[in-house]
């Protein structure tokens, strides 16, 4: 097998690429150079041949501890610069001019400088905040002594005077007996001031009253904008307040309720005059601190900056060799510890390419001994791997997402590139919404290489991601829009005039009643004289309907064909036999027979009742056709068809299961004698045991599952071709809903006469056209479409039951670690 290899795969999404179970012999000193060629080639699929040791007992669990922590380093460096407003450049440079012991010992280095600068900042921040808490302290509160010191004085003086005014001699004595007294009763206040959060205040001031049983003098001033919390750093709005208190017990009380609050306390002087010198140091020690927290900001930024330019080069290369060392660990170890084993998955095409970047390692990396490539041979089923590019790899994703092809299989993301848009456009037929889709689809291809490298929102990366569907959407949508001349559910005169015209002038304004014939048959798409007419509905029913059902029946026929290339290509007559001939016979005796009488009553213009028809069939077969005969021998015909309909359902249920019992018999007597092999072939066929190759045949499961899948196929036969009606009913939906929006909105407000009104009814008609018939009715008809796809199409031939072929590769874990 190894001798198929090539340069390149070809081109050929019909079938998964052909896979082979590869074993790689690389020695220990050109083990990580080897592993990182594969790489960057990304065509081998690693097994974990360590599936039973965790990941701590490992061989390379040291070097993936270390590769985390300087992805650790990384991840803070990272969101230190975001923090700052700065964002990492993207520049190309070669990961080889450093190596991992340097960029670990780099990275501890500025990490341990970015972490002291940090801390230094951190601390003069937070000095410089209570600095300026405690100079708005200083400020507001010095202003409370200021208020009470000057209302003081002018009682001082109301007293005086009033002392002056009275001269009796009695008075100097009550004087100075009121005076021992009140020195003798007179209580030294104390006070505590600082800054509480103001949305704290009311409750501050409430639990202090209440902690104190009133005993104590609140004042409060709010500080006009907020300022910075030193403990937090974030700006809060606060209020300067400071009580006055009398005793110890009160002092402790009020402490508790601050630090409870969260209120920051400053202590400062009564006497005026010190505190304006305080005022004074505080505001030089501000400005200091300022020049000084200004240095150190313009110090970080310049280390920043620093990383800032090395940090996607050193992000890849801690990605490359975290990936490398994981890869590394799924490897098996022979028992000298000089070579490692590895095992994979590739495709045969890339035979050749690993072979030269395992010999480029040995070179490179200098190890005497050249890594081996050797093919295995498995009765295991190998990964699926179709080859795709930015075209078709969104339309093998609408597949995939059903569920992956297994291995070699038909894959329907050939046909589903045509027949996907196809089905979404004949329900979404306009060409006027065709090109409102275009243009969209046309910006998206234009700016492909600006959204690629950016990060977009999950509705815009999925519409992005499907840029190529929805080309191929719009495209069909124009032309299934110019068959049934609808633009904006306007008919237009494209291709010549209406075949039709007035028997007289009094028809003008009528329906197709005074209609005749007056020219050749409009050459494209649906006669613009139908439109606005009486019997529209009914023509356009009926085309749509009868229509819907010929593409259904030729998808379904086309899923059945597909089941017979798998059967072919697996060598298993059985299921050509026993399966697709019992199958296309069924479908065709009822639904391929109904498409053909489809297709000549339109050809004849009969007037034959196809309902009638194949009602009768099954209820009165024998009866006289009568007006609903189409062609001659036609009751012969469906007699014939009917029969073939019943034969074909035994003929599906009952001779495979006891087939594929007589096959099992078979293999089992043949396989109670073994011939010898040699070692090394024994030794490849134990490494790679199936585990269901000696599994027992129960014929009770057998028979029921091919009962099921004959009652599925029956019924199904009948309900998927009646889906297919979807297709009439959401392009008749979409049809009507475009000429409501352009009858009852644009028509109406250009009736009027009024500018202002036609803004009104113009801005309506396209919100109205954007929103429900561009994104709507685009979501509906797609999933409708999908539903086409995954339930009647692809239930005919495909299984979906493989896994997808996943190569280790540098690109993939950068997306994952995104």
């Amino acid at each position: 097998m190894a001798d198929n290899g090539g340069c390149c795969p070809p081109m050929d999404l019909f079938r998964s690429e052909p896979m082979h179970l590869v074993q790689l012999i690389l020695p220990v000193d050109s083990a990580h150079l080897a592993v990182a060629y594969l790489g960057d080639l990304a065509l081998i699929q690693f097994k974990d041949l360590n599936s039973d040791k965790s990941p701590f007992q490992r061989t390379y669990a040291t070097q993936i501890k270390r590769c985390g922590e300087m992805a650790r380093k990384l991840r803070f460096f990272r969101d230190q610069m975001l923090k700052a407003g700065m964002t990492p450049i993207t520049r190309s440079a070669s990961e080889g001019d450093l190596d991992v012991d340097s960029l670990e010992a780099k990275l501890g280095e500025l990490e341990a400088e970015l972490i002291e600068l940090n801390a230094n900042s951190n601390k003069l921040q937070r000095g410089y905040s209570e600095l300026v808490e405690f100079k708005l302290v200083l400020q507001k509160a010095g202003e409370f002594f200021q208020s009470a010191l000057s209302s003081a004085e002018a009682r001082q003086r109301e007293i005086g005077s009033a002392q002056a005014r009275e001269e009796s001699l009695e008075t100097p004595l009550l004087e100075e007996q009121e005076m021992g007294t009140d020195q003798s009763k007179q209580v030294k206040l104390g006070f505590i001031s600082g800054l509480v959060p103001k949305a704290k205040s009311l409750s501050f001031e409430r639990i202090l009253f209440r902690a104190t049983r009133g005993n104590v003098y609140l004042k409060q001033a709010v500080v006009e904008h907020p300022v910075t919390d030193p403990v937090s750093g974030e700006k809060v709005e606060k209020n300067v307040f400071a009580v006055f208190f009398s005793g110890e017990k009160a002092k402790n009380k009020i402490l508790k309720i601050c630090e409870a609050f969260g209120a920051n306390r400053y202590s400062f002087s009564e006497d005026i005059s010190k505190q304006a010198q305080m005022i004074t140091e505080v505001s030089g020690r501000i400005t200091e601190l300022k020049t000084t927290i200004d240095i150190g900001s313009l110090q970080r930024d310049n280390l920043l900056k620093t990383i800032g330019e090395d940090y996607e080069r050193w992000n890849i290369l801690v990605r490359r060799e975290k990936s490398i060392y994981h890869t590394l660990n799924m490897l098996s170890i022979d028992v000298t510890k000089k070579c490692l084993v590895a095992e994979g998955w590739s495709p045969i095409f890339a035979t050749k390419q690993i072979q030269d970047a395992l010999q480029r390692a040995t070179l490179d990396s200098n190890s005497q001994v050249g890594g081996i490539f050797r093919v295995l041979h498995t009765k295991e089923s190998p990964p699926t791997y179709f080859k795709t590019n930015k075209f078709t790899s969104s339309f093998q994703e609408i597949v995939d997402a059903y569920g992956i092809a297994k291995y070699q299989e038909a894959n329907p993301g050939v046909y589903t590139i045509v027949t996907f848009p196809f089905l979404f456009a004949v329900m979404f037929g306009d060409w006027g919404h065709g090109i409102c889709l275009l243009l969209a689809t046309l910006y998206f291809l234009v700016m492909e290489k600006k959204f690629s490298s950016k990060k977009l929102g999950d509705i815009m990366e999925m519409t992005f991601g499907g840029r190529y569907v929805i080309l191929m959407m719009s495209l069909f949508s124009i032309y299934t829009g110019l068959i049934y001349n609808e633009f904006f559910s306007v008919p237009f005169e494209l291709f010549s005039p209406s075949a039709y015209g007035c028997r007289d002038p009094s028809c003008g304004d009528s329906t197709t009643m005074g209609l005749i014939k007056v020219r050749d048959t409009y050459p494209f798409g649906v006669d613009p004289a139908w439109h606005g007419t009486r019997s529209e509905l009914p023509y356009l029913n009926s085309l749509k309907m009868k229509m819907s059902i010929l593409l259904g029946v030729a998808q379904m026929n086309l899923g059945i064909i597909l089941s017979f290339f798998n059967a072919k290509f697996f060598g298993s007559a059985v299921n050509i036999w026993f399966q697709f001939i019992p199958q296309i016979i069924f479908l065709n005796s009822l639904f391929g027979y109904l498409s053909v009488l489809i297709i000549i009553k339109w050809i004849t213009g009969s007037k034959a009742d196809l309902y009638h028809v194949m009602i009768y069939m099954f209820l009165g077969p024998t009866d006289d056709l009568g007006e609903n005969q189409l062609f001659s021998g036609q009751k012969t015909t469906q007699l014939v068809l009917l029969l073939l309909a019943f034969v074909s359902v035994p003929w599906m249920l009952l001779p495979k299961p006891f087939i594929l019992k007589a096959q099992h018999n078979v293999r089992q007597n043949g396989q109670s004698y073994i011939p010898l092999q040699d070692t090394d072939e024994s030794l490849q066929v134990e490494t790679a045991h199936d585990p269901h190759a000696h599994a027992e045949f129960e014929f009770s499961e057998v028979f029921v599952h091919q009962l099921i899948h004959t009652i599925e196929f029956v019924l199904g036969a009948v309900s998927n071709t009646a889906s297919y009606l979807r297709l009439w009913a959401l392009s008749l939906a979409h049809s009507e809903l475009s000429s409501v929006f352009y009858e009852k909105v644009l028509l109406l407000a250009w009736g009027y006469n009024n500018i202002f009104i036609l803004i009104i009814g113009a801005i309506v008609f396209i919100c109205a056209t954007v929103g429900v018939l561009l994104v709507m009715e685009t979501l509906s008809a797609f999933l409708h479409a999908l539903r086409l796809h995954w339930v009647e199409f692809q239930n005919k031939f495909y299984e979906g039951d493989g896994y997808k072929f996943y190569p280790f590769s540098f690109a993939l874990v950068s997306e994952e670690e995104e």
